[in-house]
């Protein structure tokens, strides 16, 4: 049986449909945020990515000021910065400003993995590899920029000293469970794309953590993928752009986001590739009775505090009911708790 409220959140990437400009695609992302703070969502969260004509939240800090500004209550945050990309002075100076311009309400999630392919790492920061393996000092220091201690230091980051900015360790391997275990923060797996090692890096970051002044026992996200519509059919129709996405992933192809098309066997053949299917695991698709039962599953087996959910549909229409009928889903689920 479950046993507590589980709350449930939204992850954005700013996917671009085929046809759509980048404003547009913000636009969207802004309408979505809106509706996800009327019906219940506790968090909305942007991805960094970067060189991808299908991802436009490249500029994370400025879209996360953006969505903050055209909603509420709602906490807005990144899921998150790859701070091996940048020099954490700057990225802590971001969030202090962000959390200066809206108290209580950012959060900073950080990753160690680029968000882009070898070439555009480089282009980013000469020594990123360096400073990916340096992420847990790279992390430390963050939390040094917004310490008030940090006043008598000779470098400071003095809009972020004392800022409420809660800190997320993100992670799509075991790797980062240890880190945000020792640590005593929240940590937030990538399951929507890498479900592996999911289970073990959820028993370590639960086993190993060590409390902490910001939080007290473990706290668990998980991502995860959910298209819902009216039927099974009907979702399963939109799906054939999300399983488009994943397959150009794997192949390669950056390229925005397809309109959705009626699946054939051929490429139902295509996605029961071990790949496709390792990137899917936690792909939840169809009616809401449909979803809510492998919703409730998860969360079963997982016993994690939160979910976060990405939603890759083509027309901002269906994305929008998706995203109602989820919280639908949740309302039900927490219910039944």
């Amino acid at each position: 049986m479950l046993k507590k409220e589980i709350a449930y959140s939204i992850l954005d990437l700013a996917v671009v449909s085929q046809g759509k400009s980048f404003r547009q695609t913000f636009d969207d992302s802004v309408a979505i945020a809106k509706l996800a703070e009327s019906t219940g969502y506790t968090r909305y969260w942007l991805a960094e990515h970067h060189n991808m004509d299908a991802i436009g939240s490249s500029a994370t800090s400025i879209l996360i000021g953006k969505i903050a500004e055209e909603t509420q209550h709602m906490r807005i945050g990144s899921g998150g910065i790859m701070l091996p990309n940048h020099s954490p002075l700057i990225i802590a100076e971001q969030f202090g400003t962000l959390g200066t311009l809206y108290p209580n309400r950012i959060d900073l999630g950080l990753g160690r993995a680029p968000g882009t392919d070898q070439a555009t790492a480089s282009a980013i920061r000469s020594d990123f590899y360096e400073a990916a393996m340096h992420f847990p000092a790279e992390v430390q220091k963050i939390q040094d920029y917004f310490s008030v201690d940090n006043k008598h230091e000779s470098v400071r980051a003095n809009v972020a000293e004392g800022v409420d900015v809660p800190l997320y360790i993100l992670g799509s391997s075991t790797t980062s469970a240890y880190l945000a275990a020792e640590k005593g923060l929240p940590y937030a797996f990538a399951s929507h794309f890498s479900s592996a090692q999911l289970l073990d890096a959820l028993k370590i970051y639960k086993t190993q953590f060590q409390p902490s002044a910001t939080l007290s026992k473990p706290y668990s996200i998980a991502g995860i993928s959910v298209i819902i519509a009216d039927t099974d059919e009907e979702a399963e129709f939109l799906s054939s752009s999300y399983y488009s996405r994943v397959i150009g992933i794997l192949t390669g192809d950056r390229s925005p986001l397809e309109p959705p098309f009626k699946i054939t066997n051929e490429f139902r053949n295509t996605i029961q590739h071990p790949s496709v299917q390792q990137m899917s695991k936690y792909a939840f698709i169809g009616s809401k009775e449909t979803v809510k039962k492998k919703v409730k599953t998860f969360i079963e087996q997982t016993g994690v505090d939160e979910l976060i959910v990405a939603t890759h549909v083509f027309d901002v229409k269906d994305r929008i009911k998706s995203v109602e009928l989820f919280a639908e889903v949740m309302k039900e689920v927490n219910e039944e708790i």
